[in-house]
């Protein structure tokens, strides 16, 4: 009974553990960044812990913003869209897509301060498709060289 209760402890924190982070998928499968849910700032983390974006939520949507202060997209239903309304990053539960083994993150890095955030262009419409752009060169346009 003890070993029962342990493990089951066990299992409870390692699941209040894996929702303070949600996972993004290229349109591969593979793990390329994730949110920090437990940061104010809802910061995007690229796997190996470099921070290049975060969420920030105006008029009940949630737009993608580089630490630049350059406006990347949309994050819509689990899914993170360009400007074009194209899919390049997805959570795994937002699709219907195979998600490879999630490998272990790096470390986080420390948080640049955040620019002056561009006005935001009109959502355009939402497509069914994959973006051409790579997830993580597009999380990158947000960070200052």
């Amino acid at each position: 009974m003890k070993n029962i209760l342990v493990t089951a402890l066990l299992l409870l924190s390692f699941n209040l553990y894996a929702q303070d982070e949600i996972s993004l998928f290229n349109s591969d499968g593979e793990a390329t960044a994730y949110i920090d849910t437990e940061d104010d700032d809802l910061t995007i983390y690229l796997w190996g812990g470099k921070p290049v974006a975060y969420l920030y939520k105006k008029s009940g949507e949630f737009h993608v913003y580089g630490f630049n202060g350059t406006h990347l997209g949309w994050f819509i239903d689990g899914i993170i869209r360009d400007h074009d309304g194209d899919a390049v990053g997805a959570t795994e539960d937002a699709t219907s897509m195979y998600t490879q083994y999630e490998p272990y993150k790096g470390y986080k890095e420390y948080k640049p301060y955040k620019s002056y955030r561009e006005y935001a262009p009109y959502k355009p419409y939402l497509s069914s498709s994959w973006s051409s752009t790579n997830f993580k060169i597009f999380l990158l346009q947000g960070v200052d060289d």
